[in-house]
């Protein structure tokens, strides 16, 4: 049976063209097409097929230029583990250092709205959009042929729910570059671990010897640990959790850095920052990794301002000389517009920024060429100089 077509505007030709896998909703013309439903678009001399959606903004997601056929998610899937293979070698090998990892990245990986993350021999997977669902039996297959694996989950409503194998126990150990870290699948958002940030974190390590570091929105404690790993004299974790406060202790007893040499505060970032401001509490190293501060494109300005904000705070607490780690996972704010929101903060905060670093995900989260919407994180290390 022919697949419904649609007739996008010519000057979306480029873009269909180049492989960008995301129509929103404004694009489409006038049709009766249902949630889920394959289809057909056309722009220009270019042609796409995708999965529509209902309630999403993004209206289409797009899988490429051929049609749909039998076996095409799971082939992907496959790529896509052969690629974290080669990053990370075989899965569940005795000499791993990193047993979490992303195993699929959506768009990234050519299939559009879904994701799997590792986590030693279990699999949380979740999808961005309800026309993509059925997809899932598909990943999971392809997944479990590959994987020696104990357990394929996903989240509903607040409940892990196991598509394959059995459910996790409450608790995981996982490692990171050798650094035992404790992941919750049931509770823990996104598991207790971000796991975008490996690299960033592995990287600020190497600046942390003997340094008094100051780290912002620390959730479970991960850059701190490795700042301790690095050397650093002394680490201050603030989060808003105090149960993400309380587990940032219990992963540095795991990895047996004692927690009573170092602090954990559970309070409010922008009211500790101009707190230890307005006292002149200064850190050699500031990390800043705040939740995405805008949801919505529309929403880009207010973020840039709170990005601007937050980090003059954090230069008025660094150490002429030290060293400030930022970083943005929203996507609506372009690494561009975040080195402008840097710029400003420094000028406001009285100081010059240096940067010394700039880099964002891992490459177990891969961007097509055509969708730098898919690059969401950005991640800078400045160093902090009198004007």
């Amino acid at each position: 049976m022919p697949l419904p077509t649609l007739h996008l505007p010519p000057e979306l030709a480029p873009a269909l063209s180049a492989g960008h896998p995301w129509v929103y909703r404004n694009h489409l013309p006038k049709h009766h097409l249902t949630g889920g439903e394959w289809v057909r678009v056309r722009a220009g001399g270019a042609e796409a097929y995708g999965l529509y959606d209902a309630e999403s903004a993004i209206a289409l997601r797009l899988f490429g230029p051929t049609p749909p056929r039998p076996g095409m998610v799971g082939e992907r899937v496959t790529r896509a583990l052969e690629l974290r293979e080669a990053l990370f070698g075989p899965p569940h090998h005795p000499a791993s250092e990193t047993t979490a990892y992303r195993l699929l990245y959506g768009e990234g990986d050519f299939v559009p709205g879904v994701s799997a993350d590792l986590y030693e021999r279990f699999v949380m997977v979740r999808t961005y959009a309800p026309s993509v669902t059925a997809l899932v039996p598909e990943v999971v297959r392809a997944l479990t042929q590959r994987l020696k694996l104990r357990g394929v989950v996903v989240r509903e409503g607040g409940t892990l729910r196991a598509l394959w194998g059995r459910l996790p126990p409450p608790e995981l150990t996982v490692l990171e570059h050798g650094l035992k870290l404790l992941a919750n699948l049931h509770e823990g958002q996104k598991g207790g671990l971000f796991l975008d940030h490996r690299d960033n974190r592995l990287t600020l390590s190497r600046f942390t010897a003997g340094k008094t570091v100051l780290n912002l929105f620390a959730y479970t404690g991960a850059f701190s640990l490795y700042a301790v790993r690095g050397g650093a004299a002394h680490v201050t974790s603030v989060d808003l959790a105090p149960r993400a406060t309380e587990d940032a202790r219990r992963n540095f007893a795991l990895n047996g850095f004692a927690p009573d040499a170092h602090r954990f505060l559970t309070a409010d970032v922008f009211a500790l920052l101009a707190d230890y401001a307005r006292g002149e509490r200064r850190f050699d190293v500031v990390i800043l990794d705040p939740p995405a501060l805008a949801k919505r494109r529309g929403s880009r300005y207010s973020a840039l301002r709170a990005y601007e904000k937050l980090n003059a705070l954090a230069l008025r607490c660094t150490q002429p000389g030290g060293l400030l780690a930022t970083a943005s996972c929203t996507a609506q704010v372009s690494p561009e517009a975040f080195r402008d929101a840097l710029s400003s903060a420094a000028a406001h905060a009285g100081v010059r920024l240096q940067l010394l670093h700039e880099a964002g995900q891992p490459p177990d989260h891969p961007v097509p060429a055509s969708f730098p919407e898919g690059r969401y994180l950005k991640f800078v290390i400045g160093r902090v100089l009198p004007r």
